[in-house]
This record gives C-alpha cells, structure tokens and sequence, in this order.
C-alpha cells in the first residue's frame, strides 16, 4: 500500500448514503487509493471536480438533477480530467458510458474483485482496443497465465482432453442489455463488431450495443462469415456493401447498415479479404 500523500485521490459520487458507505468500505480494503471525497448528487460532484484535482470518480448514473453521465462529459473538459468508473444499478447506459471515454462500467450489485480490477483498468489505463489478430491478445477474457481457453491449468500427461474440449463454445447469439432486458442477438444480425476498451460493441442495422465479450472472444467464438478487417474491427462478409479505397490506397468496407457505416481495412488484411469475397 501508498502513503495516503502519493495514492491516486478518489472521489464517490452516489445519491444513496448506504452505497457510498459500501464503496467507501471496498475501496479502504483495497488500499490502492485515498478516498478524498463523497458527493450525493451530480451538482456537487461538479464542484468538488472544479476544487479538487482527482484521479478516479466513482460515478451513479441516475441521480435527482444532474446526472452521472452529465459528469463524466463535464470531466473530460477538465485541464486534467480524471478517469472514470461507473457504478450503476442499472445495465442500459453503458453505450453512452464508454463513448465518454469510461474506464469501467460496474453494475450493482458487484463485489470487491470486481471493483479492484476496474480501479486497476482505470489507474493504469488498461483495456485499451485489442490487439491485432485476434486469438492471442491479452486483453481476451478466459485466458490465464499457465492456462488454456477454459481458464483451466493444462492436464496432466496420459489425461489431457479432446484439442475440441477447449476451444470456446461458438455463440449463436450474443446477448445484449436493452432497456433493462437481456435481449439474445442472432450472429447473423450482427453487422460488425468494434473494439472498446477490452469490451465490443455491436453494430446492427440500426442499433448498437455494448458487449462485455473482447473483439478477440468474438472472433473465436462467431462462427460463419465473420473476418477481422483491422485491429479494431471484425465484419461480417454477409453485409459487406462495397468495397472503397481510400486516399492512402488501404481500403475500407461499406456495411449496409442504416448509416452505411466505413470499417477500416489493415493494409495487410486487404488482400485476404479481397480473396474472401472473390473481389
């Protein structure tokens, strides 16, 4: 543990006294921050992020008046904005969380090792986009030092299991949080995916959504027409519009998706994919 004088300083923010307490409580036992600081509401948080100069906001989404994503916009305009936890009761906001460049999204209830590796995430700003190629980048979940895809030690000699055993189980339907549901989202409606901070978002026709599967997982448990194009981004073949090269000469796809969105094509991915779709 830090000296109290050099821990990164930690501000609460949450209309409920009894979660404050609680966030208090695991944030001491973890050790790695001082906590400075406690709001009961967005109007508050505002002027103690204007006096105080924090690493770390634990943030409520609803709250009276001001509302926790209100915050984190305002943060970010900060001459020295402080990285952003979100901890919420309530899972339909983390679209709009992670466009303001959030950390984390926690959502209650959640318990200390949770909230330790999103302070962790946050502190030394980790879960940035995965890695390119896609099988072997570290920001993939289910893969530990020492370990196989099922988060498992290797077997020992005379006793190792099927190679198919431990390959990740393919995803027929992905779900997704939607107006506080879990929606299932056929793999075939899935326009593209994008990396977002070790999480993915889901491009559909007209809807996107966040994902708590890395781009990684995704492209090794999707199965059918699915290719990574780029570091950032995995497309499904099927909905592939047009294929355009840019100024650079790279290239990009055109989905058809409502917006016609561009997804960039890597240089050496270009080639492949022109293979793959006989262009």
């Amino acid at each position: 543990m830090r000296d109290d004088d050099t821990r990164p300083r930690a501000l609460i923010v949450d209309d409920e006294a009894p979660a404050r307490a609680e966030l208090r409580y695991l944030l001491e036992e973890l050790g790695d921050v001082q906590v400075v600081g406690e709001a009961a509401n967005g109007g508050e948080a505002l002027q103690l992020l204007e006096a105080v100069p924090y690493d770390l906001v634990l943030l409520d989404i609803r709250m009276p008046g001001t509302s926790g994503l209100d915050v984190a916009a305002a943060a970010r305009r900060l001459p020295r904005p402080p990285r952003i936890v979100f901890t919420t009761a309530h899972p339909d906001h983390a679209v709009e969380a992670f466009d303001l460049e959030a950390a984390d999204y926690l959502v209650k209830p959640f318990d200390g090792a949770r909230l330790a590796r999103a302070v962790e995430r946050a502190l030394t700003q980790s879960g940035t986009d995965d890695g390119a190629g896609g099988g072997t980048g570290g920001g993939a979940r289910g893969e530990t030092a020492g370990g196989n895809r099922t988060g498992q030690p290797p077997a020992p000699d005379g006793d190792r299991p099927d190679p198919e055993d431990l390959l990740p189980r393919p995803l027929a339907k992905v779900p997704v949080q939607k107006d506080g549901r879990t929606v299932l989202v056929d793999q075939r409606a899935i326009v593209y995916a994008s990396a977002a901070r070790g999480y993915s978002y889901l491009k559909l026709a007209d809807e996107r959504f966040l994902v708590t599967f890395s781009l990684n997982e995704l492209e090794r448990r999707l199965r059918g027409h699915f290719f990574r194009t780029h570091r950032s981004y995995l497309v499904n073949l099927d909905h592939v519009r047009e294929l355009v090269p840019d100024f650079k000469g790279a290239l990009a796809c055109v989905m058809n998706d409502r917006q016609r969105s561009r997804v960039e094509v890597s240089r050496r991915q270009a080639a492949e994919l022109r293979r793959r779709l006989g262009a």
